[in-house]
């Protein structure tokens, strides 16, 4: 995946260093010299992940981290501190600060890229959850960031899985003075209580007798009750070739036996924390959708969400110097259906339609009913010639299949027409990607109907 990483460090031979190692897997880097800096950078939005030194002068990488997770604009962004320190007091006080994860040099190359890759995927988990509560705050709803960041990592539900009564028994009173904390030796029931009750962080063992502790993992993934549950793994010094397998899976976080009690409260703790983060944009982005921006008879946001959506896409496409799309799409002969078959046969259509555009996009696209039989989808990241091969897809999905409505009575033979814009410059006017996806869908009204178009202009 791709991913922009701001590599923090004072000296000039480590940035080149770990700018190499990430260059040559494929992620895109900045650089940053200093605290102050790195803050000013984060805060445009322009990067993924931070790989941040400890030891600078001035403004140190603790100070950084916690400047950085309590900023509303930057909490959400992964950190992880790049140090010589190695005692568990040092990773303590940095996550306390706010750190995800530590790094000890000299760096191992595969832990780098695999951690990077980690929380690269987490924050992509997050990014569009922020950017559509953000939505709700332009409408005038409470601010949910300022409020998501000031939620408490203590009085978790924990659910412990290990099989070793003693070990077992060592977590829960490390952990119950902060946290409720239940422990199930049987992985495939620990499974079925995290699906049944609301816990916040599973902590499995790495050293289950007689089942793999990392299928579970991946089974914790598989299911939608619980594939954003944290879990942090309980692993030995010997098993750093799992413990990245697990962060490949999808494993939150780690902690190597022999376990220092403080080091476990914290890491337990940041990822009470981030649950609970992402558990209140969730809840703000249900409530704002519900309330005023869903099309009730499709199910997809309508135009009022669309126009303030599009304006944060398209700032942060600019901001980060990235490609954006967008697809007018107009249903050909609509008015036909209604008039001949009447408008229950005409609804029937709509909500195919938009079932049928929703399966074929990303779920990362942002799909909107405009009013009426015209829709469109924006596409982040998404250049013109990918924005063609999904209309394309799309058309496909429409023409290829009948749509059958008024409860089978009636089979219709529905195709559709699409134009197509991108963003052509940093900070353009989102009514000028619009303008130009409209004329190019005329256009293809023009050459004939159930035909995608792209403006060249």
């Amino acid at each position: 995946m791709t991913a922009r990483v701001l590599v923090v460090d004072d000296i000039a031979a480590n940035v080149k260093l770990l700018e190499a190692r990430l260059t040559a897997e494929y992620f895109d880097v900045v650089t940053a010299s200093n605290g102050p800096q790195a803050l000013e950078i984060a805060e445009k939005g322009q990067c993924d992940v931070v790989l941040l030194d400890v030891m600078m002068p001035g403004m140190d990488g603790f100070e950084v981290c916690r400047r950085l997770k309590a900023n509303p604009a930057t909490h959400h962004l992964p950190v992880v501190m790049v140090t010589a320190l190695d005692q568990p007091s040092d990773r303590v006080k940095g996550l306390e600060a706010g750190a995800d994860d530590f790094l000890t040099k000299p760096v191992n190359d595969l832990a780098l890229i695999t951690r990077v890759r980690s929380l690269a995927r987490l924050k992509l988990m997050t990014d569009e959850l922020r950017l559509r509560a953000t939505t709700g705050r332009h409408m005038g709803l409470d601010d949910p960031l300022a409020a998501a960041i000031k939620v408490g990592g203590d009085n978790g539900r924990i659910l412990v899985v290990e099989d070793r009564a003693s070990a077992a028994e060592r977590l829960r009173e490390y952990l119950e003075r902060n946290h409720r904390v239940d422990v199930e030796p049987d992985p495939q029931e620990a499974l079925f209580r995290l699906a049944d009750d609301n816990y916040d962080v599973a902590v499995v063992s790495l050293s289950l007798s007689g089942f793999d502790a990392l299928r579970l993992c991946s089974q914790i993934r598989s299911l939608e009750r619980t594939r954003n549950l944290p879990i942090v793994l309980i692993a030995d010094p010997e098993e750093s070739v799992r413990i990245l397998r697990g962060l490949e899976i999808g494993v939150s976080d780690y902690v190597i036996r022999p376990i220092d009690r403080n080091e476990l409260k914290a890491r337990i703790a940041t990822q009470v924390r981030r649950k609970r983060y992402t558990d209140k944009l969730r809840d703000n982005v249900q409530l704002s959708v519900t309330m005023a921006f869903t099309d009730a008879l499709t199910g997809l946001h309508n135009r009022r969400y669309m126009e303030t959506h599009l304006r944060s896409l398209v700032e942060q496409a600019s901001d980060r110097g990235r490609a954006l799309s967008v697809m007018v799409l107009d249903i050909d002969y609509f008015k036909a259906v209604n008039d001949t078959h009447g408008h229950d046969a005409g609804d029937d259509v709509l909500r195919e339609f938009a079932r049928r555009v929703r399966r074929t996009v990303r779920g990362i696209d942002l799909v909107c009913r405009l009013g009426g039989e015209e829709f469109v989808v924006v596409m982040p990241e998404t250049d013109m010639a990918l924005a063609v091969r999904v209309a394309e897809r799309v058309r496909r999905a429409v023409c290829e299949e009948p749509f059958v409505v008024l409860d089978g009575a009636l089979v219709l033979d529905i195709t559709v027409s699409v134009g197509v814009g991108v963003l052509e410059q940093p900070g353009e006017a989102p009514d000028a990607i619009l303008k130009r996806a409209d004329m190019a869908l005329y256009a293809a009204k023009r050459n004939g109907r159930n035909r995608v178009v792209a403006d060249a202009a």
